[in-house]
């Protein structure tokens, strides 16, 4: 045994302190998105049947929601919609009293601090479900490109920090910065959905948002599961077009894409934990197969260590307590 030669690596494992010492991915509160589903009406809390302790809102209640986000340390929020009406082109989207711009305004009168992010698509407005306008059963490109551009501009009059437009649309980046440009708000960056698959993970956030398509389905728009270089090309033309931000959706099968991206663009890198992730382990952790906490907090920091700066997540309170807790 005198003669063998090897690395002693567990001495950097000792102990708490020293595995703190040369820890090398940190989560921060700062990390982290928290999305909020709100709703028309009042005194509305009603949770989300896949999504335990995720809610509607109505506005009555937002400012009680958003004031716990805040003394819990959490930065910015991310707004979706879900209105009472919806039609065809889904004019609800970028109505100046939509459901949207009226949260956004809320939370900006009440809570200046906190970095509120628009969701910008028409899925959850349009009757059919789909994110374009529909001619005969196709999703049309262009036509659409406008009303996403209205859609972004209605979101930061009404007080939105940053636009996240999610659509998936061709040109969707150059028309909501064309859009923004024109109206006066050059200063509003956009945090794109550049890498969005077409994901069986998504189902409970459409339960959420009300915006299952009422037919098909949405490959022609969202990406291919199975393609890698494609999100590259995608990430460069948003990045083209004025892309400040870029997301890849989802998030725990797609950390090589997230590296990817990571690599190969300057910017500030986003990845979504959807809904489903979300779903999956809160289900096997009410029926005790699992703990929670640490699953969550070893999912994040993957996404960390994968290259993402920041995190929209369903968890962002809980992590933010359990961070508190730490």
């Amino acid at each position: 045994m005198k003669d063998l030669q090897f690395t002693r690596h567990r001495r950097l494992r000792n102990s708490d302190n020293i595995r703190s010492l040369v820890r090398e991915t940190y989560l921060h509160k700062e990390d982290f998105i928290y999305p909020i589903f709100v709703v028309e009406g009042e005194n509305i809390r009603n949770e989300v049947p896949s999504m335990p302790g995720v809610y509607h809102l109505s506005l009555d209640l937002l400012n009680a929601e958003m004031a716990e986000v805040s003394e819990l340390g959490i930065k910015s929020v991310i707004v979706f919609g879900v209105p009472k009406e919806k039609d065809e082109v889904g004019t609800q989207a970028y109505h100046e009293h939509g459901i949207v711009q009226q949260a956004i305004t809320q939370i900006k009168v009440h809570f200046p601090e906190l970095v509120v992010i628009a969701d910008t698509c028409l899925c959850q407005y349009t009757s059919h479900g789909h994110c374009g306008i529909v001619e005969e059963g196709r999703i049309l490109n262009d036509p659409t490109l406008d009303l996403l551009a209205r859609t972004a501009v209605s979101q930061a009059r009404a007080g939105a920090d940053i636009i996240a437009p999610s659509n998936m649309m061709d040109g969707f980046v150059a028309a909501i910065r064309a859009g923004l440009d024109e109206n006066g708000f050059e200063d509003v960056p956009i945090m794109s959905y550049a890498v969005k698959y077409s994901s069986a993970f998504y189902g409970p956030f459409r339960d959420a948002a009300h915006s299952s398509p009422q037919f098909g389905d949405r490959k022609t728009y969202q990406m291919d599961p199975a393609n890698r270089q494609e999100a590259l090309r995608e990430a460069e033309s948003d990045m083209l077009e004025g892309a400040d931000f870029l997301i890849v959706k989802p998030a725990m099968a797609y950390l090589d894409i997230i590296r990817d991206v990571k690599n190969n663009f300057n910017v500030p890198v986003v990845a979504y934990n959807v809904s489903g992730e979300y779903s999956m382990i809160k289900a096997a952790a009410m029926n005790g197969w699992i703990n929670e906490r640490e699953i969550v907090m070893e999912k994040l920091i993957g996404m960390k260590r994968a290259g993402v700066d920041l995190i929209i997540t369903y968890y962002a309170k809980d992590v933010a307590r359990w961070l508190d807790e730490k």
